[in-house]
């Protein structure tokens, strides 16, 4: 599982292309699924979760084609993947 973060111009849009464009191409990279929730204090920053490996993730950010999906899906800055602390029961 992987946390992270981003700023988008426009919710509705940056759900289209993530949802389309941005899932066939983090599917090529392993990923099986993103959950995402918008920020309540930031609107314009949302999170997601993905069912992903860090190598996955690696490889997707490297990938040559996905800064194009990123700014066509209005992106802000690149996104930025959260540290993990640990796991706990309960």
């Amino acid at each position: 599982m992987l946390l992270a973060t981003t700023k988008v111009a426009d919710i509705d849009h940056f759900i289209r292309i993530f949802s389309t464009k941005g899932a066939d191409k983090r599917r090529l990279h392993g990923s099986n699924g993103a959950t995402v929730f918008r920020d309540p204090s930031e609107p314009d920053r949302v999170w997601a979760i993905f069912d992903w490996d860090a190598e996955g993730w690696k490889n997707f950010v490297s990938d040559p084609e996905v800064p194009a999906i990123l700014q066509e899906a209005g992106h802000v800055g690149k996104p930025q993947a959260a540290l993990l602390l640990g796991h706990y029961e309960a």
